[in-house]
């Protein structure tokens, strides 16, 4: 029986998953196998730590920021909101992957009422397979969550800036307030309203993110 007191919001890690284009692929090497005869199965494997559903630690963005062992792990663990956001009218009016930046705007009539704001545009809806065209954040979307007292921004693409983007203007403007970031999550199915969020990060020395098991469960 499928357990129905969480929803799963990782995608699937393997070969095929995509990532930015020039990073290091998700591969694995079997040592042993006990297929094969040996007497325990071994393996190891080789990626980015910016695979699949992954928080971004300080030093990712941030010349004197901290490596994800050094975080509070409270960040990545209570009470959240999802945000369903519309991209249709701004991809029909897009100019460049700038123009897909969520606003303040965009979220009129939505008030925020959790520390942790995960967003569900659809713009990067199959895992295994890399687009440009995915949705960001503002940093001024930044500032007016960190307004709101919002400690943890996550988003369903990638990036929480566009993937031409050599400024990071919103993970700098993350920076600046001292909050985290949840990024490849799959919220296709999950609908908008309050939950609890479990993202906990591998307790990894001086690393620049690390890939995360996410989950849902009913606030």
């Amino acid at each position: 029986m499928t357990d129905t007191s969480y929803i799963d919001i990782s995608p699937l890690i393997s070969e095929r998953t995509a990532v930015y284009p020039g990073d290091t692929a998700f591969s694995r090497h079997v040592t042993l196998d006990m297929v094969r005869g040996d007497h325990l199965t071994l393996s190891d494997i080789r990626t980015t730590l910016h695979v699949g559903a992954h928080v971004d630690a300080p030093n990712h963005y941030a010349r004197d920021g901290v490596g994800i062992d050094e975080r509070a792990l409270d960040f990545y663990f209570g009470i959240c909101q999802v945000i369903r956001v519309s991209f249709e009218a701004k991809r029909k009016k897009a100019k460049s992957n700038e123009d897909l930046r969520i606003r303040p705007a965009d979220l009129s009539g939505v008030e925020i009422q959790a520390p942790r704001v995960l967003f569900a545009t659809g713009t990067f809806p199959e895992p295994n397979r890399w687009n440009d065209d995915f949705a960001s954040l503002s940093p001024e979307l930044v500032d007016f969550l960190a307004n709101r007292g919002v400690r943890l921004v996550g988003i369903d693409t990638p990036s929480i800036d566009p993937s031409e983007s050599k400024e990071l203007e919103s993970h700098n403007a993350i920076a600046k307030h001292d909050m985290a970031i949840l990024e490849g999550i799959i919220l296709n199915n999950v609908e908008p309203g309050i939950y609890t969020l479990i993202a906990l990060p591998l307790r990894l020395k001086n690393a620049d993110a690390s890939p995360v098991r996410a989950v849902l469960t009913k606030a």
